[in-house]
């Protein structure tokens, strides 16, 4: 039941309950699941399912990893369960998840298309006077630490990749991207 109570577990966690959580971390713990196992298991889903509605979240899953892997059973157990409840009532967002994938989709479907030339490195002479960085705008030399230009390659400069989910955290950094860059967000 392995499987089945891993499943139990990570689903319970995202679907915000608890108690159910909690159950399936002590069926774990007292069927012999690998403490580290566990803990990995929560790293995942801090990023995956937590993401950026709560960035702390992956930050006490690897206090969680690294407490688990110093003290060991029993009392891992006790780390384990703060850090379930901690995940199990924080808010949630896939939206890094699906930012990843969609950007992998993209690579996948346009292929190996080139840096932009004012973002790309100057180190020698040859790459300044064939346009290497020519024209980069350096974002802390304007007001705000922002400025508007190009990151993308030219062929794909209208995608959305990241796309923020309705969480408080995320609502904020929606605002700011309206803010920088208008109606592109």
């Amino acid at each position: 039941m392995h499987y089945d109570i891993i499943s139990a577990f990570i689903k319970s966690i995202r679907g915000g309950d608890p108690d159910a959580a909690v159950y399936w971390l002590a069926r774990m713990i007292e069927g012999g699941e690998d403490v580290k196992f566990i803990a990995r298991r929560l790293l995942i889903l801090a990023a995956e399912d937590v993401g950026l509605a709560n960035p702390n979240a992956l930050l006490l899953a690897q206090s969680t990893f690294d407490a688990v892997h110093i003290i060991g059973y029993p009392e891992a157990r006790i780390v384990l369960s703060e850090c379930v409840i901690y995940l199990a009532t924080s808010p949630k967002s896939n939206s890094a998840y699906s930012a990843i994938d969609e950007a992998i989709a993209l690579v996948k479907r346009t292929g190996d298309l080139p840096v932009p030339l004012h973002i790309r490195n100057a180190p020698t002479k040859l790459m300044k006077e064939i346009g290497y960085g020519k024209n980069y705008k350096y974002a802390h030399a304007y007001d705000g630490n922002f400025v508007e230009q190009d990151f993308l390659p030219k062929e794909i400069i209208k995608e959305r990749i990241y796309r923020p989910q309705q969480n408080a955290s995320e609502i904020k950094i929606l605002e700011r991207l309206k803010k920088w860059w208008g109606n592109r967000f």
